[in-house]
């Protein structure tokens, strides 16, 4: 049997409307104290009228001190119930990708809460997050070589959000073997990663639809790729007919992979980099007098908390400003955000501002988000992260 989480009066109404997670300020300590758990130990959550709420892990040292996994009795938290989790989110990605390289596993939104996974073909990276899915880890690499069968299981677990659950950062491979490099499609391009070294999971699937929708844009034009990683942006650009593509990273490794990956498509002569960072770098191209028909920024989050909204805000609104200073007349500005503290409606209003400041007029074309692949929770606006505009940047009006 099980131990008891209770809430404490009317806390349970999140919980009712959909939401997955409890915080610690609304568990009834009195009845149930949190110092009482084990991190990641199995709980019933409760109302406080004693209500049945749903099956969750614990961890007591974190701010979220519960994720419910399923709200129906008499399941375990065990490795059946995540093959059939992978299962079912198996079922809508070979629907929606010919090949095997995606999202897989997102957590909250697949009902695996704190379980990232990734396919690249027969090769699985995985993250874990939470103390709960920790406990779970044996459990979860057997449920993925049930269902998968893959060549080998890589655990990312190097984020430092595992700090905040108390977990330590490690890197291992938790079954086969893993190469020193992975090769997968994305558009008609093939883009060689690392796994282990890369950056996240080695690969941003989440920005591939994205990706699709830009390339219409650049063909016969001048782009410029900031915070480019190892080349999706930049190579998708020069196959799809631009003239030239510039690319633009604080990383050598990376911009070592994006020259790789552009000879590998062979369009190495239209690929070039510079290294440094995209603030300076942006300000050294403004100074040359350098103009490009379309700009790509797709920076890394400035804002991963709520305090941090103010000083990231106005990151966003420089890196957009700078950017829209080398934009020829009637551009393109494709500019996002994975920043889940800035919203959308924010993100555009900051972008507008960046151009009544540089003297522009925008209109909006097309805005796109995660792909299908990042499925986003409806009760959980967490979830819904990623926004992407591409702007058509005219002189005032």
């Amino acid at each position: 049997m099980n131990a008891v989480l209770r809430l404490g009066r009317n806390q349970d109404r999140r919980l009712r409307a959909g939401h997955l997670w409890v915080y610690s300020h609304e568990v009834d300590v009195e009845a149930t104290p949190l110092k009482g758990f084990e991190p990641g130990q199995a709980v019933e959550v409760e109302s406080a009228q004693g209500r049945w709420l749903g099956m969750a892990y614990v961890n007591p040292n974190s701010l979220i001190c519960a994720r419910l996994v399923t709200r129906q009795r008499g399941i375990a938290l065990d490795g059946s119930l995540l093959v059939h989790r992978i299962k079912v989110a198996l079922s809508i990605r070979v629907r929606l990708f010919a090949r095997p390289c995606d999202r897989l596993l997102v957590g909250e939104a697949d009902g695996t809460p704190g379980l990232v996974v990734d396919r690249f073909g027969d090769h699985l990276a995985v993250q874990i997050t939470t103390a709960g899915m920790e406990r779970l880890k044996d459990e979860a690499v057997a449920a993925l070589i049930k269902v998968l069968q893959p060549a080998g299981i890589l655990l990312r677990n190097d984020s430092g959000i595992r700090e905040l659950e108390g977990l330590n950062r490690y890197v291992e491979v938790a079954h086969g073997a893993i190469p020193e490099q992975v090769t997968i499609e994305e558009g008609g391009c093939r883009f060689g990663l690392s796994l282990s070294e890369g950056q996240k999971t080695g690969w941003f699937y989440d920005q591939a639809a994205n990706r699709e929708a830009f390339v219409s844009y650049v063909a016969g034009r001048r782009v410029l790729d900031v915070c480019s990683y190892i080349g999706a942006w930049s190579v998708r650009a020069a196959q799809a007919g631009a003239t030239e593509v510039i690319a633009v990273d604080a990383s050598a490794q990376a911009l070592d992979q994006l020259q790789q990956n552009a000879a590998l498509n062979r369009v190495e002569g239209r690929v070039s980099s510079l290294r440094g960072d995209a603030f300076q770098v942006l300000r050294e191209l403004r100074a040359a007098r350098e103009h490009f028909d379309v700009v790509v920024l797709d920076p890394p989050a400035f804002i991963k908390r709520k305090k941090d909204l103010k000083e990231g805000t106005l990151a966003y609104r420089r890196l957009n400003e700078l950017a829209l200073s080398l934009i020829e007349r009637d551009g393109v500005l494709v500019t996002a955000s994975c920043s889940f503290h800035m919203q959308g409606d924010q993100l555009l209003r900051t972008v507008q501002q960046s151009a009544r400041h540089t003297d522009r007029s925008l209109q909006l074309l097309h805005q796109g988000q995660q792909g299908p692949d990042h499925p986003i929770h409806p009760a959980i606006p967490e979830t819904a992260y990623l926004k992407a505009f591409y702007l058509r940047v005219l002189p005032t009006l």
